[in-house]
Order: structure tokens, then C-alpha cells, then sequence
């Protein structure tokens, strides 16, 4: 009975497992059903939307063609208008041209009888006459063109050699290039390089100029071929070794002080000398880089001092001939001011000078002294001509400059 019991529960336990078994297979078919049925109808409402977009693109397309032959069929009559209009100006300005050729005809019988020669003479006549005088012209300018060609050849070599030799000049160029700051001992060299020489590329980067340091006893060398910074180097290096706190952060800042002290003393040099001139209402800018001249030289010979001699010769001689003393000595001390630009723009200094005057509207009278000092444009007043004169004497007076005044030793020894 036992066995049956339990016999019968297996029983009751496989069919009752048996149709769970076939309810969950049931509905996962149906589910799968489902899923194909959902698969199938996204994948049919996909085709119907790329159907309806190929129409609308078609129908669009069709639009389209349609707009452009209505357009090349209006391009077509106005086309066809312009063809007949073209035909009509052809067939009017054929009849205008017959009738003119008909007057030129009559016009040259006519002329033809009254001069007594025939259009062919008259031509020929015409073209010797043409070439006799061409020919004549043409000598003139071909002897102008060599003559000036000389001229110019002549004067553009010896400014270049005199240029040349000026620039490449050793002994110029060391004593232009170098300043010598003296030191309290040799020990302070070692100071200014600093360690691992900080020092030295802190002020060499500040200052733009190179610091020489060799087996020169208690002195230092600066060099650089711009005066102005240089002079800044000199006092600021000067300063340093006064104090003794020597490192990159007060180098920045007594180098930024000696710049201003020097900025303001080339300002001031201007100023005084314009003020024993007379010479007043002078652009600031102007008045700055006339300053820069103190520390220029040419030859040896100061240029801020020269630019005083020339205006004052140049006055001098304008009030001794009746002419205008003032303008002739503001032509006089700006001649050569674009010579405090040459190391910071290009250019020669006649350029630069001639621009920054035409700039802050100088007279006439300077900016042709300034040219014409070197030949680059003629004299246009009189009072420029005193100022190339004036030039020409304060260079040329002995020890103005440095090889007339060795000569000049030379020749009293």
C-alpha cells in the first residue's frame, strides 16, 4: 500500500511537472509569435516610410525640373529678344557706316583738291617729319640720361666708400662700441657673474648689452653698438657695485632706473640746447630722439653738438643775408635727427629723420634741409643751402672730428 501511495504521488508530481512544462512552452511560443508579429510590422511601417520618402523626393525632383525648364524657356525668349534686337543695331549701324565711309570719301576728294597733293604724299610727309623730330628727341634724352648716369654714379660711389669706411673702420669702431666701468677690486668680478652666472645674463638680457670680464686689472668692458643702452649698462653697472646687492632682481631694477634717469637726460640735453636756440614749439617726440644725438657720434664728433654748431652757423649767416633766422636754425639743429633712430628702425638717417619730421608737420624748409644736405633732392630755399653749408663747416673745421685732428697734431709736431 505504501509503494502505491508513493507510486501514485510520483505519478501526480510527473503530470503535474508534465503540464507546467507545457504551459511555459505554450506561452513562449506565443511570446516568440509576439516578438515576430512586433519584428515584422516595425520592419513593414520602415519600408512603408523610406516608400513615402522616395515619393516626396521624387515628386520634389519633378518640382524642380519643372521650375528650371520654365526658367531656361524664359533665358530662351530673352535670348531670342536680344538676337533680334543685335540683328536690328547690325542692320542700323551697317546703313551708318556705308554713309560715313560715303563723307570720308568726299572729305578726302575734297582736301586732296584743296592742298594739291594726295592722301599717300601726305601720309609719307607726315611720317619723315614724325621720325626727323622722334630721332632729335631721342638723341637729347639718350645724352640727358648719360650724362646724368655719370653724375649719379660718381656721387653714389663715393658716398658708398665713404659709408664703408666708416662703418668698417676697427679702431672707430672699438672706441665707438666699448665702455670701461672701473671696479674697487677683482674680487667684485666675481660677483657681477654671480653663480653659475645668473648675474651676468640677468643684466646682459636686461641691458641688450654684452659685459667683457678678462684679465683686465679692476675693470670691466661693455660692449655694444648702441650708445644709449650702453650708457645705461655703464651707469646701472656702476650703481650695482656701489650698493653691493648684486642678483637678478635689483639688476631688473636699477637697470630700469638708470634707463629713466637716462631717457630724462637726453630729454633735458635737448631741451637745453633748443632753449639757447630760441627755438620753441617742438613736438615732444621730436625732442626725444633729438636728445638720443648726446650720446651718438659720427667721425668722433658729437652729434647733438654738431646739430648746435650747424644752427647756429646756418642763423648766423641767414641773419647776416636777410633771410629767416628761425626757420634756418630749426633746419640747422634737425638736419640729422633721424641719426638718433638708426639703431632701433631701417633706414638711413636722411629716411627716417625726413619721416619723423613730415610726421609732426615741420616746415618745408626742414624737411628739404634734410634731404637736401645729401644730395637726395635739390635746394628748394635758400635758407637750405646755409644749412648744407653750415654742415659742411662744422664737420670740416679742425678737431671736429677725429682723423682731421690727428692730423692736425700731426702736422704741429
Amino acid at each position: 500500500a505504501a509503494a502505491e501511495d508513493e507510486a501514485s504521488r510520483i505519478l501526480a508530481r510527473a503530470k503535474e511537472e508534465a503540464d507546467n512544462l507545457r504551459t511555459s512552452r505554450v506561452l513562449e511560443g506565443k511570446e516568440e509569435a509576439f516578438r515576430l508579429r512586433e519584428s515584422w510590422e516595425e520592419e513593414e511601417q520602415r519600408y512603408r516610410e523610406d516608400a513615402e520618402r522616395a515619393e516626396q523626393r521624387l515628386v520634389e525632383f519633378s518640382d524642380a525640373q519643372d521650375r528650371r525648364f520654365d526658367t531656361l524657356n524664359e533665358k530662351e525668349a530673352v535670348q531670342e529678344q536680344r538676337t533680334t534686337e543685335l540683328d536690328q543695331r547690325a542692320s542700323t549701324l551697317s546703313g551708318q557706316s556705308e554713309e560715313v565711309e560715303h563723307a570720308r570719301a568726299e572729305l578726302r576728294t575734297k582736301f586732296e583738291a584743296l592742298a594739291g597733293t594726295s592722301a599717300a604724299e601726305a601720309k609719307q610727309q607726315l611720317i619723315d617729319d614724325l621720325k626727323d623730330e622722334a630721332k632729335a628727341e631721342a638723341a637729347n634724352d639718350l645724352r640727358e640720361i648719360k650724362d646724368e648716369a655719370q653724375r649719379n654714379a660718381e656721387r653714389e660711389s663715393k658716398k658708398i666708400l665713404g659709408l664703408a669706411i666708416q662703418r668698417m673702420a676697427a679702431d672707430q669702431t672699438a672706441e665707438m662700441t666699448v665702455s670701461v666701468v672701473q671696479l674697487p677690486s677683482d674680487e667684485m668680478k666675481g660677483r657681477i657673474i654671480g653663480r653659475e652666472g645668473r648675474n651676468i645674463r640677468s643684466f646682459e638680457q636686461a641691458t641688450g648689452i654684452d659685459v667683457i670680464i678678462d684679465d683686465t686689472p679692476e675693470a670691466v668692458v661693455l660692449s655694444g653698438f648702441d650708445p644709449v643702452r650702453r650708457e645705461v649698462a655703464r651707469i646701472a653697472l656702476q650703481r650695482l657695485i656701489e650698493d653691493g646687492r648684486i642678483h637678478p632682481g635689483r639688476i631688473e631694477e636699477i637697470v630700469d632706473k638708470s634707463r629713466e634717469e637716462v631717457e630724462q637726460s637726453m630729454v633735458e640735453a635737448a631741451e637745453e640746447v633748443l632753449y639757447e636756440l630760441g627755438i620753441h614749439n617742438v613736438n615732444a617726440e621730436v625732442v626725444k630722439v633729438l636728445g638720443r644725438l648726446k650720446f651718438r657720434t659720427s667721425y668722433g664728433q658729437n652729434q647733438l653738438q654738431h646739430a648746435k654748431e650747424v644752427a647756429l652757423l646756418a642763423g648766423n649767416m641767414a641773419e647776416e643775408m636777410g633771410l629767416d633766422v628761425q626757420a634756418t636754425k630749426r633746419a640747422g639743429i634737425l638736419h640729422d635727427v633721424g641719426k638718433g633712430m638708426t639703431h632701433e628702425h631701417e633706414g638711413t638717417h636722411v629716411e627716417l629723420g625726413y619721416r619723423l619730421c613730415k610726421k609732426h608737420n615741420e616746415s618745408e624748409i626742414v624737411l628739404n634741409a634734410i634731404k637736401a644736405h645729401h644730395d637726395e633732392e635739390p635746394h628748394y630755399f635758400p635758407e637750405t643751402f646755409l644749412v648744407t653749408a653750415g654742415d659742411a663747416i662744422s664737420g670740416s673745421r679742425p678737431g671736429a672730428r677725429r682723423e682731421m685732428f690727428e692730423g692736425y697734431v700731426k702736422r704741429l709736431e
